[in-house]
């Protein structure tokens, strides 16, 4: 029960992206089209779930061990950096378009602040393997939720008529922080309710 309710938490009540306000430079520059916010969703859960595990294991059978837990941060930085390196391999070999597509913003998933926020969160809150795993499965899985929603709401808004001066990254802008306000009414009392 408790994975049921940690999965929920970080999809909807603590969203990585609406709630907690990390990952706002992909959220915004790759959710123009709904192709490349699915590939970066993927992608972004993809490096959030094994950067979980890998940074778990880095964190209690390396820095701990060795009293270096002073370097959590280069070091999740680092295998962040490589996980990162493979998915980008991956994307160029087997989806060339999604590739071009995603653009610069894929190699930026090494700086993006969601998959550390993701990795230390798991830490500071003391999660086990298998908590930490779906903490990073659950928080990729919200980051993908809300990009997706975004583009669908900015492939709208393309069509609708808005001011020239909101035009562009303004209404996304807004848009975003309606969004934010409707996940913030999720709460951890819905879930006690929702699970019993």
């Amino acid at each position: 029960m408790f994975y049921i309710g940690l999965f929920i938490t970080y999809i909807f009540i603590s969203n990585i992206v609406l709630t907690q306000f990390l990952g706002l430079c992909p959220f915004i520059g790759v959710s123009k089209s709904s192709e490349s916010a699915i590939g970066m969703g993927m992608a972004v859960t993809f490096v959030m779930a094994l950067a979980s595990i890998i940074t778990y294991l880095v964190y209690h059978f390396l820095l701990v061990p060795l009293n270096l837990t002073y370097l959590q941060t280069l070091s999740f930085i680092l295998v962040i950096a490589s996980l990162v390196q493979f998915v980008e391999m991956v994307i160029q070999k087997n989806s060339p378009s999604l590739y071009q597509a995603l653009g610069i913003f894929l190699p930026l998933i090494t700086t993006n602040c969601a998959v550390l926020g993701i990795a230390l969160i798991n830490i500071t809150e003391g999660y086990t393997f298998m908590q930490s795993f779906t903490a990073g499965i659950a928080s990729g899985i919200g980051f993908t939720l809300a990009i997706v929603l975004m583009s669908n709401i900015r492939e709208q808004l393309d069509m609708a008529p808005v001011r020239k001066s909101f035009k562009g990254v303004p209404i996304a802008f807004i848009s975003g922080g309606l969004m934010a306000l409707a996940f913030m009414a999720f709460d951890k009392a819905l879930l006690a309710n929702l699970l019993g």
